[in-house]
Formats: structure tokens, sequence, C-alpha cells
């Protein structure tokens, strides 16, 4: 028989890669997990909400959009309440486990602001009744309102914030709960309209933290405060120094600067010496609430996961904005648990004028 030829044999093929073979499925969707981690991290370290000024150098750009934003989404009023503050907590909270996921069912979220509100206003030691107050970055008015329904229909609390839209819903809610004796205005507290000698209580609680001039807030509150009136001021406030900041400290400070809008803060003491430095004052004092004020921030937290439904509704933009809040929030908690930061109380009385500059003022 006769033989026919034939090109050579093909080589064979490749051996297929032994990786997918050899490396556990948990471990590749571990290295999936830790890769997508490593990517939200980095989106979520770099802050996205930086301050910025206003065209006349003040903090209505940056800081009134914002607070229009939280306003008009409503989920920051879901949760916080009326009042966008931090609430105060007894030693008696804390031991029942206030700020963790099961405490946070035995201390009401809401129901600690009110109780910051009303030890702020003991702490201050404002006399019974003052005829005017002012309420400088009222929010949606919450402490506006409860202050006004305290002292009562003879004290006349006036709110001021950047906002328009925080405004419209302060005067909505109080309408709603007929609270006559609150009202709001759209006003810069660094070049408030009102004349010297105004009001004999001034409240400022969280607002210190947005202003560009540290030094023209306080002067701008006790220049509105009537002589022997009273001044209170609740705040978040960076540690004294020195010493230094460290690098560390230097970025988690410049991060909670730039993700909510602050342009800097200033330590307790030198609250106490921008007040004593306008060479007003007759009294001045201060304390540092971050034992009373801590659980606050995990406490925040918590009351999301009890009530996740109106994040969980609201979209895609919004989950993607309550994750960096959560961030936030912890890093907060960080941030004053290691004296990063110091929760500032500052309060006192303004001098009374001289019997001969009294006289002038009245000619």
């Amino acid at each position: 028989s006769s033989s026919s030829s034939s090109s050579p044999a093909a080589p064979p093929p490749p051996p297929a890669p032994a990786f997918p073979h050899n490396v556990p499925t948990p471990a590749l969707v571990a290295a999936g997990a830790l890769a997508l981690a490593l990517g939200a991290k980095a989106i979520l370290d770099k802050p996205s909400r930086a301050y910025v000024q206003g065209p006349g150098g003040d903090s209505i750009g940056t800081v009134g959009e914002e607070y229009d934003a939280w306003t008009e989404e409503g989920i920051l009023e879901h949760y916080w309440g009326e009042h966008i503050h931090l609430g105060y907590y007894t030693d008696e909270d804390m031991a029942k486990g206030a700020g963790t996921l099961l405490g946070c069912r035995v201390k009401d979220f809401v129901e600690a602001k009110f109780d910051f509100v009303d030890k702020m206003l003991e702490w201050s030691g404002c006399p019974p009744n003052p005829a005017m107050v002012l309420d400088v970055g009222c929010g949606i008015g919450g402490t506006s309102r409860h202050l006004a329904k305290a002292l009562g229909p003879k004290s006349k609390v006036q709110g001021i914030t950047l906002s328009p839209n925080q405004v419209q819903r302060a005067t909505e809610l109080a309408a709603t709960q007929g609270v006559d004796n609150a009202s709001f205005r759209v006003m810069n507290a660094l070049e408030m309209e009102f004349p010297d000698d105004t009001f004999d209580l001034v409240w400022a609680c969280e607002s210190g933290e947005h202003m560009p001039d540290k030094k023209k807030y306080v002067e701008e509150m006790i220049r509105v405060l009537k002589p022997g009136g009273t001044i209170v001021i609740a705040t978040w406030c960076q540690r004294e120094t020195p010493p230094a900041f460290t690098d560390e400290e230097k970025a988690n400070l410049k991060f909670l600067y730039e993700e909510w809008a602050h342009p800097y803060f200033v330590s307790i003491e030198e609250y106490v010496r921008l007040m004593e430095g306008t060479g007003s004052m007759a009294t001045v004092g201060s304390a540092n609430w971050v034992k009373e004020t801590i659980r606050s921030w995990r406490h925040s937290i918590w009351v999301g996961v009890w009530d996740p439904w109106p994040v969980v509704f609201a979209g895609p933009r919004i989950w993607y904005k309550t994750i960096r809040e959560i961030v936030t929030l912890e890093r907060m908690h960080r941030a004053f648990d290691c004296d990063l930061m110091t929760y500032g109380m500052m309060k006192g009385t303004k001098a009374a004028a001289a019997p001969a500059a009294a006289a002038a003022a009245k000619e």
C-alpha cells in the first residue's frame, strides 16, 4: 500500500493558568473586598466640602449652601430632630450604654439635645426672664423655640442663620407649635444689624466652628449684649498649643475642617482670651464638656442603624453622602476621644456701663 505524507502535528496548547485553581475562592473574595475597601478609603479620606469664603470675606457662601441643602433633603431633621447640635449625657446614661447599638434605645437621641439646652442655660448663670434673647446660628430654630417656651412669653427670642431654607423651616415650626415669641432672620453673625446693647442673653451653640474670624465673632456678640447681660457659647474646639500638633494631628484636623465647611477651630483658652480681650467683660468662665457630649457622635450613627429606611429610599446620592457622614462622625468621635478636640463652653457677664458713659448714651 502506498503511504501519504502528512504535515507535522501542531504543538499542544499551553496549559491553562493554574491561578484560578490554586487560589481558594474565599481568598479571591477577600482580596477583592480589600481592594474595594482601599479604594473607598482613598475616596472617603479626601474631604469634599471645604470651606470657601463668600465674596465679602464671610462664611455665607459655603456654609449657607450646605445648610440649605441639608434642610431641603430633610434627612438631618429626621434623625437629629430640631436641634443640629450634640446632646448631653449623664453618668447614668453612660452606664446604660448610651452611644452603643442597644444603648441608643435607652437614651433618646433627640431628647439628649433638649437636655443639652437645659444644661447650657443652667450653666450660663443667666438671671431669670431675660427680655431679649439672641440665638446666633439658630439652625431650624429648635433651641430658639425651646428657650421661648422655657423662658415664657415675656422673653422674645431672635434666631439668626445664614440659610434662607432654615429660616423658612424654623418659621413654619414656630407657627405649627404656637410659639409666638420666637422669630428668625437671615443674617451674618460677623456683621449683625442689631444696635449695640440690645440683648439680655446672647446664645451661640455650635456656630463658632463656621466663623472665619473668631475675634470678630466674639466682638459682635458682645457688642449687641446689654451691660450686665449674659453670653454663653458652646462650640467644638481644638486643643491648646503648645505642644505643637503632630503631622498626624494636622492631617486629622485638615479633614475635619474641609469635610463640613469649617475654616478652622481654636482652643477653649483662645476663646477666653478673645472674650477678655474686648475689655467689656466683668466675668468670663469656661469648661470642657467632652465627657458630657462625646456619646452623641456614635449615638447618631446607631439611630440610623435602627431606622435606615429614609436613607434607603432616598437614592444613590444620599447613600453616598450618608456613608461620608458616618465616616466623619466616627472621625469626630476619635478626635474628641484622644483630646485633639475639646468641647468648649464659655460664658460671661458684660460689665455695667460706667455712669458717665451711660449718661452720654442717653443724651
